[in-house]
């Protein structure tokens, strides 16, 4: 017989958890982020802390913590037909992306500078996309577009005029009916097709004047971003060349618009949000801008997406640092705490002083936004910030996934998503090689904006000799001019440039020296923790949770 124990006998447990950190919940997010709280007030953004700590508090608690996970773990699902066969095209999305929409809305993260233009409201709206992405970044998507959106529609005053109070509203109304029936509505993006890519002036979508003064749309779009929302801006090739078209999907009468869903992408991340192929079969839409002006009217919202890639790769960058602090601080291994062990507390510092100028240069670019006159410094310095800030992403994410071992790479650990999130913002609203050429256009066709990243970046240089060298050997290769192949070195020291300079005039000196010794130094190293810093456990006390 087996010896089992009697009752009152003392049993050998083998489920006590020990050394398992607690859940990173129940903190605030924004009282967290002290490089976060800084960079706002430097951007006269500081009367955001009252709407910021609020949002912050709900989205450091342990139930937006579920809401995360619910709506990765149940993606959006698309329906073509009804019951009866009827063509109805929606998608359907789990209640906790919805709960994500409806706070994103509420705060104004989708139109709070358009609705309330106030000085520093492009800047206080990154403070709360920050908070938003890190918590869960899908839903940002559609929350970027629309707020994107505003500025190419301002190209057609009559129709800004008309979906302008839609927009800035602050109510979330989910659901396909005509948008002046709507609290507020929802602008998505479809530029892209299958045969083109990036080259939008390859589409073949046509567009066809109709007696009425609208468009009827017929083609395909490859991505279609947010196929759910209200209306989404779309280019089309009218007879006076490649337009820019709003496109709604519920006619005035409620009739559903000519847009058929043909699938949702099957994405590596962003899985809580939908992606859409759609076809055109003579959709009614509205022009925006000139025939012909296409590019021209569409650019003003893929370069607010920009910042907003620049936003959430930055937000990602300080999730993954709370989340690695946070472990390393509350596990212990080898008789100390993994904090505490010379190495880790090397990678940590590093980690964080990369999440520290991402912030830096996140908050910096969305202050141009607020100032019309820095025009050509928000020229080149988006371009600049999107290649380089979003390229560090995904290598920050699995450095950071790393610290926690095998728990980082099992899905109950958010960094998990995190990192299959990254690459995406690399990736959207132009990849790598794309947008280093858009910084070689912008140096030849507006070479004040290279005058204006100089005199942002060059008053810095002379505090530290590792940065004015590296500022000497950047002015050096704008002097001798540089082909397409010399564009990512030239986009990455131009990104390294603007970094170190904030860093130096704006964070603690153990921050700026970290950086520019790992980063511009002779001794530099190639992965994160590879060159030592001395200061490296107050670094990372800056930036652990509370």
């Amino acid at each position: 017989m087996w010896d089992l124990p009697s009752p009152g006998r003392a049993v050998n447990e083998t489920h006590t958890v020990a050394n398992q950190p607690p859940p990173l919940t129940d903190r605030n997010p924004y009282d967290d982020d002290a490089p976060l709280r800084e960079a706002a007030e430097r951007a006269g953004a500081g009367w955001i802390e009252a709407d910021a700590r609020a949002l912050g508090k709900t989205l450091g608690s342990a139930e937006a913590a579920r809401w995360a996970e619910e709506a990765h773990r149940y993606p959006p699902v698309l329906r073509t037909h009804d019951r009866y066969g009827n063509r109805v095209d929606e998608v359907d999305f789990h209640p906790s992306w919805h709960r994500f929409m409806g706070l994103a809305v509420a705060h104004g993260a989708h139109a709070m500078p358009w609705g309330e233009p106030r000085p520093g409201a492009h800047a206080a709206r990154a403070v709360l996309m920050s908070l938003l992405a890190q918590a869960e970044p899908g839903h940002c998507c559609p929350v970027s577009m629309t707020y994107a959106a505003v500025p190419a529609l301002r190209a057609e005053p009559a129709l800004a005029a008309e979906w302008e109070p839609r927009i800035t509203s602050r109510a979330y109304d989910f659901g396909l009916r005509p948008a002046a029936d709507k609290a507020g509505v929802l602008v998505g993006m479809a530029m892209t097709e299958k045969q083109g890519g990036s080259d939008v002036r390859a589409n073949t979508t046509a567009a066809t004047p109709t007696a009425d003064g609208a468009y009827a749309l017929r083609g395909h779009k490859w991505f279609c971003s947010a196929p759910m929302n209200d209306a989404f801006l779309v280019l089309a090739q009218a007879p006076g060349g490649l337009t820019c078209f709003l496109l709604p999907r519920v006619l005035p009468d409620g009739t559903r618009n000519a847009i058929r869903l043909q699938r949702l992408k099957d994405k590596l991340g962003n899985r809580s949000n939908a992606s859409a192929e759609i076809e055109l079969h003579d959709a009614l839409a509205h022009r925006v801008g000139e025939e012909g002006r296409g590019v021209a009217v569409i650019i003003g919202m893929v370069n607010h997406t920009r910042l907003d890639c620049v936003i959430a790769t930055a937000a990602g960058m300080r999730q993954s640092v709370a989340e690695a602090a946070w472990h390393a601080a509350h596990r212990s291994a080898f008789g100390r705490r993994l904090v505490d062990q010379p190495l880790m507390t090397q990678v940590l510092a590093d980690l964080a002083v990369e999440s520290e100028a991402a912030t830096a240069v996140m908050m910096r670019l969305a202050a141009a936004y607020d100032d019309p006159g820095q025009g050509p410094f928000r020229r080149l310095a988006t371009a600049v910030a999107k290649y380089w800030v979003c390229k560090r992403g995904p290598a920050h994410a699995a450095e950071a996934l790393e610290c926690l071992g095998g728990n980082g790479y099992v899905e109950e650990a958010p960094l998990a998503r995190r990192y299959r999130e990254q690459p995406l913002l690399s990736i959207w609203e132009g990849s790598g090689n794309v947008i280093c050429l858009d910084v070689l256009r912008a140096l030849a066709t507006a070479p004040q904006s290279a005058e204006a990243f100089l005199a942002e970046v060059e008053p810095a240089a002379a505090a530290d000799a590792r940065l004015a060298a590296h500022v000497a050997g950047v002015k050096r290769a704008l002097a001798a001019g540089v082909e397409p192949a010399g564009a990512r070195r030239l986009t990455e020291d131009l990104g390294l440039a603007l970094q170190a300079s904030l860093l130096v005039r704006h964070s603690p000196a153990a921050v700026a020296d970290a950086f520019c010794a790992s980063r511009l130094g002779p001794d530099r190293g190639r992965q994160y923790g590879a060159t030592p810093v001395p200061d490296a456990a107050a670094i990372v006390e800056r930036h652990l949770p509370v």
